[in-house]
């Protein structure tokens, strides 16, 4: 690994990471920052982004990495952070969308999104159409989405109201949900850049012992964590597949896949499925307005 480092494969290129502040984020921002990136840290607390810097400029001497705030639950706060970046920066090599939660009971936003529809799907769908003429304006770009297994268990509800009534809910099922959007978005995404210098894939990190359980988590959820504990990864090594999808010269020219393991993997065939990937695209702009901005 510490050849990798010494190629500096990644000078003179912008990366962007959303939720960098701890896990797989941040070690993606330390692993990146080795190989000469300059980063992006996009955090929701302030004294954990401070945290996160310390921690890249420790693993990386010489790395200045820019902190932005951003609380990805809030839509309006999203623009706020696209707006930013698009007056910061030039271009952007990479973004990789790895901000992710697991629900706990019903929460309903402000702006009146399902937390976890919101935090794992319409922000990085948001975030990501906002600052594209960014990734469009370098030479070639990598957009990169955080994904899971449990997208094996999703669909996609055709409404907002399906989405929020208490009766319905499920904090599983609304996580397995997000991670099919997830792909589907990706698909859909790479299909649109077809003809352009921007790859999008997204991945499978594992399951990986970290923080994402929300303590108000169902029992069920709950129970189903602490007996996967003992099987479970660490941050280091769940945060490989990013790395590589990020800085390989093999990753450079491939697009709309799913990765596991720094390999294409196999998905669900609900998310290899285009009618889908498009139904979710139309809803995923009626509910962030991103066709009105």
């Amino acid at each position: 690994m510490a050849g990798s480092f010494d190629q500096q494969v990644l000078r003179g290129k912008t990366v962007l990471i959303t939720g960098a502040s701890g896990g797989i984020g941040l070690v993606t921002a330390r692993e990146l920052a080795r190989r000469g990136a300059h980063l992006v840290l996009v955090c929701r607390n302030p004294d954990r982004a401070a945290g996160a810097r310390a921690a890249v400029q420790f693993a990386a001497p010489g790395a200045q990495p820019d902190v932005l705030l951003c609380d990805f639950s809030l839509l309006a706060n999203v623009r706020e952070l696209a707006a930013e970046i698009n007056q910061r920066y030039e271009k952007l090599d990479v973004l990789i969308n790895n901000v992710g939660i697991v629900p706990g009971p019903l929460t309903i936003t402000s702006e009146g999104h399902e937390l976890s529809w919101v935090t794992n799907h319409l922000a990085p769908f948001l975030l990501t159409n906002l600052i594209l003429p960014k990734l469009t304006a370098a030479e070639q770009a990598r957009i990169i989405t955080l994904a899971s297994e449990a997208h094996w268990l999703g669909e996609i509800e055709a409404s907002q109201e399906v989405r929020n009534d208490p009766e319905k809910y499920s904090a599983l099922t609304a996580y397995c949900d997000s991670k099919l959007a997830n792909i589907l978005f990706t698909n859909e995404l790479a299909h649109r850049l077809d003809l352009t210098g921007v790859t999008a894939n997204c991945l499978h990190p594992g399951i990986v012992d970290t923080g994402l359980v929300n303590p108000n988590s169902s029992r069920l959820i709950k129970a189903l964590w602490w007996l996967a504990r003992p099987f479970m990864i660490t941050p280091e090594q769940g945060a490989q597949t990013s790395i590589y999808l990020a800085s390989s010269p093999e990753a450079a020219q491939v697009s709309g896949q799913y990765f596991k393991k720094n390999k294409p993997g196999r998905c669900s065939s609900r998310a290899q499925n285009r009618a889908e990937a498009s139904r979710l695209w139309r809803i995923s702009e009626e509910e962030t307005g991103v066709g009105q901005l």
